[in-house]
């Protein structure tokens, strides 16, 4: 992995001005419940997807890191058909009947393998991986229509801010060939808190939401690199790092001067913040 990401790697490949690049996007995908109990944040980015693919018809697919895939380094799905996993318990039924038949895209795996190839990063296949919640539950309200071929790569084990920032913005290229760059967490994430009753957003995630969204706002990578130390409740807001940490994949994906266009800034059972956010590059 690289051992920082320096400014450089936010810089694009292509120029600023060039039409039809995709902005990238960030996913707060909450509990698995979130596919049958979608609040505000699900018909929002259903919204946001349909406006999103009549502005690029020539949407071809979706890379998308989830941290419910963790490998010891990079890892691509290469699957071409890719089964829905429901891999989590205590549920309704109902959620287990749920299915979300994208097809996978071979190929595509291969570019992103390229690219990280090329970037002093590679990256192993994996042909049998499904699409784990993380994946597939975001993807249900985004694109009901399970058309748009997925691949999913992995959070690799170990992995700093800085090394999932250098991941993204290896693959900027992509949203010039009608790809969008997803990553799917979680805002907050600390799930001692989930049974608490508590309706009201706690103000802990409030405030780290908040200072969050004022970071991406103003282009401050050095402070969301050290949001550990910078923002408020870091710590309460994610007791460990996984469900944040691809924020920093779309983050690189997007380039430098990206800003957030926000989608939702719903808290679900008072702990659980769902901000989903697209970024857009700076013309």
């Amino acid at each position: 992995m690289t051992p920082n990401a320096p400014d450089s790697l936010l810089a694009s490949p292509a120029s600023p001005a060039a039409t039809g690049r995709l902005p990238t996007l960030f996913v707060s995908h909450g509990a698995p419940l979130f596919a049958i109990d979608a609040g505000e944040s699900g018909p929002a980015l259903t919204r946001w997807g349909a406006a999103l693919r009549a502005q690029h018809p020539g949407l071809k697919g979706v890379v998308l890191m989830s941290p419910h895939w963790m490998a010891r380094g990079p890892a691509v799905m290469a699957n071409p058909r890719p089964a829905t996993w429901h891999d989590f318990g205590g549920f309704p039924p109902a959620l287990y009947q749920l299915q979300y038949p994208a097809p996978g895209a071979p190929m595509l795996a291969q570019r992103v393998q390229g690219l990280w190839q090329a970037a002093g990063m590679p990256a192993q296949a994996d042909p049998e991986r499904p699409l784990d919640h993380g994946a597939w539950v975001p993807l249900m309200h985004l694109f009901p229509q399970a058309d748009v071929p997925v691949v999913q790569v992995a959070l690799p084990v170990g992995a700093r801010a800085a090394d999932v920032l250098a991941l993204g913005a290896a693959l900027q290229p992509l949203r010039d060939e009608g790809v969008l760059v997803v990553g799917t967490g979680s805002m907050t994430h600390n799930l001692q808190e989930f049974f608490g009753g508590q309706d009201a957003p706690a103000p802990y995630v409030t405030a780290f939401s908040r200072w969050v969204e004022d970071a991406v706002a103003r282009g401050d990578v050095a402070a969301l690199l050290d949001y550990r130390r910078q923002a408020p409740h870091a710590a309460r807001a994610h007791p460990t790092e996984d469900h944040f940490l691809p924020l920093f994949f779309a983050l690189g994906a997007a380039g430098a001067g990206a800003r957030p266009d926000y989608l939702s800034r719903e808290v679900m059972y008072g702990m659980l913040a769902m901000d989903s956010f697209a970024l857009h590059a700076a013309h």
